[in-house]
């Protein structure tokens, strides 16, 4: 995936939380842009934030090895049970 087309992902409005699929087969999933940081070859990824948006580490992923990004659907609220 190139920088640009993460960037565009990021500046959504309203942001759609995503999941990233690396080819390692680790998952991140990103529910605020503000815990992505977009470099020309690679992103780093802050984890574990706490309600203030301050982070526990960083992870540093190459973009070459993003196989790909989608998407994480909003569950719907239950409105009770269906037969």
């Amino acid at each position: 995936m190139k920088a640009v087309e993460f960037v565009e992902l990021l500046r959504r409005k309203p942001f759609i939380p995503l999941r990233i699929h690396m080819s390692d087969g680790v998952t991140y999933e990103i529910y605020h842009p503000d815990n992505i940081i977009v470099g020309r070859t690679r992103v780093d990824i802050g984890r574990g934030a706490d309600p203030q948006g301050i982070v526990d580490r960083v992870d540093y992923c190459s973009l070459e090895h993003v196989v790909r990004v989608e998407e994480i659907a909003k569950k719907a609220k239950s409105k009770g049970t269906q037969a």
